[in-house]
């Protein structure tokens, strides 16, 4: 059960990082009040109907345009790494010591022979501490 907890623990944490910094950006693009593309992390394609800036227009009329974008866009986080250098000698003493001494809960333990194992002691006849009247007090 322990095991489970950890590892959903693990999956949220993980996934809540991942949100928090990713950004991402939806452009939709409409023309004439329908909507003709819709983009992902990426700009939307017009419809080729927006009005160039290069044209020699009269000033007297108003430049509209039948065209109109909506981007949508949220900035993740930049600066979720830590600084390392930032660590004096005493710091990364600890920090050396701690790493070496977690790395060797890991190692596997090697099994000692006992060569006892199949030996089977005598079968007791009589009880000698109750006959000698000896206890352990």
């Amino acid at each position: 059960m322990k095991k489970v907890f950890h590892k959903l623990f693990a999956s949220v944490m993980s996934f809540l990082l991942l949100a928090a910094t990713t950004s991402f950006k939806v452009e939709k693009h409409y023309c004439m009040g329908h909507l003709v593309d819709v983009a992902f992390f990426s700009d939307a394609q017009d419809c080729g109907m927006a009005m160039s800036l290069d044209e020699k227009i009269d000033t007297t009329v108003d430049k509209m345009s039948c065209c109109n974008s909506e981007v949508i866009a949220m900035e993740g986080q930049n600066d979720v790494k830590p600084s390392f250098n930032d660590f004096d000698l005493h710091q990364q003493m600890v920090l050396v010591a701690f790493v070496c001494s977690f790395k060797g809960l890991f190692e596997p333990v090697e099994a000692k022979d006992v060569p006892q194992v199949h030996y089977n002691p005598p079968k007791i006849i009589k009880n000698i501490q109750l006959l000698d009247a000896v206890f352990l007090i």
